[in-house]
């Protein structure tokens, strides 16, 4: 619901509409703690704009449970596509009713000497806690060496694209193999677009393995909920690094090597735009073989987790199997001349860089990104939510856990407002003391 701006403080402050924010908002809502939720945007905003066309969840629509909003509908084991995740958002916005402005940017959060001022574009607010829920990808990343490409060569973000129609005809460069990456790599490649792929060290793993879907199969064996440090998965969980699995028309594999029989063209990682007389040349790393074989090592181990506990549960399934490659490359291609290649366009899928510089607080590390224990920081009353890389657990952020994250940061922020609340009381008591008439018995002689 919008709200007028005449309050100038307000108990707590949450800074970011999307389903992250929304969800804190109904949680403290639920604890009647009084909050405001201020959106740069419209809330949920980036679902709305920032996906393509064919975009569709990669986690069974199941998991979609946000604060007192599961999904209702008849496909659990689906995959919602874009409309239909709008849809579902949508109604979550109205179940939220979250007290918000929207259209208003924060410029800067500081601690003050009693809580915390929060100036935007508008006005002031001054708040007691505040959360900053705006996600962790602000800054689309185009590498510098993308100046060096022919001006005739359009050039898109992965948050830019939409379709394969919308790009001009020709082959078109993806660089990039992470989730965004590889399913956009797909998306042209089904459109019949030449694409070539310059492949990054994201790892992969299977959609469907022993008669289940694999994030079926990680939920029963508590993956979800596993804290990021012991997470066998570890080093998928760092950054926005997933594996990438698609589940767009009714769910498949993404397998980079089926590609490449079917004629998408397979390169290492892009490392340089070179320039000559014969015209620019791209320069790429000699590392797709281990690109792949690293990819496929994920791929079978985290089926063989899968193996570990069908048997110790003693669960009926499937055989176990191993994945062979399909294909491999006979060399480390390093040199592509553009003259000659076809290629028109590029879309940048290799992710987001946090901009946190309106945060004016010392809880950052070398690389921007916060410093915090499951969302609290160091400055007492700043919390962060909804970062890519989880707050605890492998459902950190997404869907599937975000209800988990918003509860823990609404039982942090109750908390710590205790003290503050029972301070207020006694001043109000001691106030309402002094100003009592006072009455004198006279003592009897």
């Amino acid at each position: 619901m919008q709200v007028s701006e005449c309050n100038a403080h307000y108990p707590v402050v949450i800074v970011g509409g999307g389903h992250s924010g929304l969800s804190l908002s109904v949680c403290l809502r639920e604890r009647g703690i009084d909050h405001l939720v201020i959106e740069k945007r419209s809330v949920v905003h980036s679902w709305r704009t920032q996906r393509w066309d064919s975009f569709s969840l990669v986690t069974p629509n199941w998991q979609c449970q946000l604060p007192g909003w599961p999904y209702r509908g008849s496909d659990p084991h689906g995959f919602m596509v874009k409309h239909e995740i709008n849809q579902w958002l949508a109604g979550f916005v109205k179940h939220a009713a979250a007290p918000v402005v929207e259209g208003v940017a924060v410029t800067r959060v500081a601690p003050a000497p009693a809580g915390f001022v929060i100036e935007t574009s508008q006005r002031s607010y001054t708040a007691d806690q505040v959360v900053v829920a705006s996600g962790g990808c602000h800054k689309p990343i185009v590498p510098r060496l993308a100046e060096r490409l022919p001006a005739s060569i359009a050039q898109f973000h992965s948050a830019e694209y939409r379709s394969p129609s919308k790009l001009p005809e020709g082959r078109v460069l993806v660089v990039g193999s992470g989730q965004s990456g590889a399913e956009i790599a797909e998306d042209l490649h089904l459109a019949g677009r030449g694409v070539v792929l310059a492949t990054g060290d994201a790892p992969r793993c299977a959609r469907v393995y022993r008669g289940r879907d694999v994030t079926d199969w990680l939920h029963d064996m508590g993956h979800v909920d596993t804290p990021g440090e012991s997470h066998p998965l570890r080093e998928g969980l760092r950054g926005d690094t997933r594996h990438p699995v698609t589940g767009r028309d009714g769910r498949r594999d993404l397998d980079l090597r089926r590609f490449a029989l079917e004629g998408m063209q397979l390169y290492g990682r892009l490392e340089a735009v070179d320039t000559g007389p014969e015209g620019e040349a791209l320069q790429f790393q000699p590392n797709l073989r281990r690109h792949l074989d690293a990819a496929d090592a994920a791929y079978n181990g985290l089926n063989a987790l899968i193996d570990r506990w069908v048997d110790e549960q003693g669960l009926e399934a499937p055989p176990a199997s191993v994945y062979t490659p399909v294909w491999a490359p006979t060399e480390e291609r390093r040199t592509l001349k553009l003259r000659g290649s076809g290629i028109t366009s590029v879309v940048w899928c290799i992710g987001f860089a946090p901009d946190f510089g309106w945060v004016d607080a010392p809880v950052f590390n070398g690389r921007g990104h916060p410093v915090h224990q499951r969302g609290v920081t160091q400055v007492p009353g700043l919390y962060f939510l909804g970062l890519p890389g989880g707050l605890q657990t492998w459902g950190s952020g997404r869907f599937p856990g975000i209800a988990r994250d918003a509860e823990h940061l609404a039982a942090s922020i109750e908390a710590a407002q205790r003290p503050v609340l029972a301070a207020e009381r006694e001043g109000e008591a001691e106030a309402e003391a002094a100003s009592a008439p006072v009455f004198r018995v006279a003592r009897a002689a």
